[in-house]
């Protein structure tokens, strides 16, 4: 062993010991999570209708749906995000919110909504992974992607 080495081992590894102690935890009372969304429409059962049968959302007997974040391939959080009033990120939507929903193979899910007559607003990809753009029947704009696939160990 070089001197520098143990120097630097000496330097470092009291850092390395404090990242692994676990920090002190939060109080109670804070956000753990997505909880739901929810969403107004002029004709409610037309719209659950078309997000079970075009996106086949798994709706439950009493009208929603119960999506988990341990679905295989699912990512392992929620992105929450304001962004300013002026932005056109949610156009041609009115819409002053936009929900994106995590898919497992883009190409399939793109091909069974084109099948039902969905129109794709565009496509992209970029590091974060795969998207695509849809309104649904009341023009609310829908973000769907594709995380990038993680290299496993």
């Amino acid at each position: 062993m070089s001197i520098r080495w143990v120097f630097a081992c000496s330097l470092v590894l009291p850092l390395l010991v404090r990242a692994a102690e676990p920090a002190p935890s939060e109080p109670v009372g804070h956000i753990t999570g997505l909880g739901g969304i929810f969403l107004k429409a002029k004709d409610q059962k037309a719209l659950v209708a078309w997000y079970r049968d075009v996106l086949g959302l798994p709706l439950q007997a009493w009208g929603g749906a119960v999506l988990r974040y341990d679905a295989p391939q699912h990512p392992p959080a929620v992105v929450w995000n304001v962004l300013p009033a002026s932005t056109s990120y949610f156009a041609p939507s009115a819409s002053a919110f936009m929900i994106n929903y995590a898919v497992d193979d883009m190409d399939a899910f793109i091909a069974r909504l084109e099948a039902k007559g969905v129109s794709v607003l565009k496509r992209s990809d970029d590091a974060t992974g795969r998207f695509a753009w849809l309104l649904d029947p009341e023009g609310n704009k829908i973000e769907l992607w594709q995380p990038k696939a993680t290299a496993t160990p």
